[in-house]
């Protein structure tokens, strides 16, 4: 929309109920009966670009208004495979909303051996110590899929908070299901399978990132499950002979979601009941 535009709106809707609405962002659009051209708002253009960018769970059940007072203060940002965002015991900056990308909280041992405890895509948040007036995080934060995310300033972060309850209820609801993932997970880890508990892992996975093909190598699969790499290559090849999935190179495809989520330990449907 141009510059002259919104001023020529403007000076057709000069006192009145549209003038109300207009001036309290009860409009967002405006329809140009000679050209049939719908005109976006400045704010409604910057919700739906900024909407468009996310695809985060958490912050598309928010109520609109609630989330239309966020966008100023999120950050589109690319997570890198790889990146670490946080250290145990490192002040928390940010919070990020993934989108597409996917995320890894690990357990670092005094010995520097590394668990997964738990993992965050598009339903999820990054952060959620901030949520409990926590400042530090209590574990490594690794971008395990590269992809895009929302990022927001802490106290920024805070002050949102402060003001909407509807964001503390569904980040509340969540931080509960993060407590019952890290949970089912340490039971998982001591009692389950290293077959049936990769084909969680895999079917997780690709809840998150919603495509049946993905990139995993053999030293990320390990680290996440807490095994050795030849565990990865014999669970690995399993699960290829009942035709679940093709795995070469770190290439990853899930060709049969029924027989993946067959050999899957229970734990998949349980934490999914929380994540979605």
């Amino acid at each position: 929309m141009s510059a002259a535009q919104p001023a020529r709106i403007l000076r057709l809707v000069k006192s009145g109920p549209e003038r109300r609405a207009l001036e309290s962002g009860q409009v967002d659009a405006v329809l140009d009966r000679a050209s049939g051209t719908v005109h976006l708002l400045p704010a409604a253009e910057r919700a739906l670009s900024a909407a468009g960018a996310i695809g985060n769970g958490l912050l598309a059940a928010l109520p609109r208004e609630d989330y239309r007072s966020l966008a100023g203060e999120l950050e589109p940002v690319t997570l890198s495979a790889g990146e670490v965002l946080f250290e145990p015991g490192e002040r928390i900056r940010h919070v990020y909303f993934p989108s597409d990308a996917h995320v890894s909280l690990r357990i670092v041992m005094a010995d520097r051996k590394v668990l997964e405890v738990g993992l965050v895509g598009r339903e999820g948040m990054v952060g959620v110590a901030l949520l409990l007036r926590e400042e530090a995080s209590a574990v490594r934060v690794l971008v395990q899929g590269t992809g895009s995310a929302l990022r927001m300033k802490a106290a920024s972060f805070r002050e949102a908070l402060a003001r909407s309850p509807a964001l503390q209820n569904e980040l509340y609801r969540y931080a509960y299901a993060q407590l019952v993932q890290a949970r089912q997970t340490a039971a998982c880890n001591r009692f389950h399978q290293v077959d049936g508990r990769l084909a969680c892992w895999l079917l997780r996975t690709r809840d998150r990132v919603r495509s049946d093909r993905f990139r995993l190598t053999h030293e990320l699969l390990a680290a996440s499950l807490g095994i050795r790499r030849v565990g990865v290559t014999n669970a690995a090849s399993a699960l290829q002979r009942c035709g679940a999935i093709s795995y070469q190179r770190g290439d990853i495809r899930i060709l049969d979601r029924g027989g993946l989520e067959a050999a899957a330990c229970a734990c998949y449907a349980i934490v999914r009941g929380l994540t979605g």
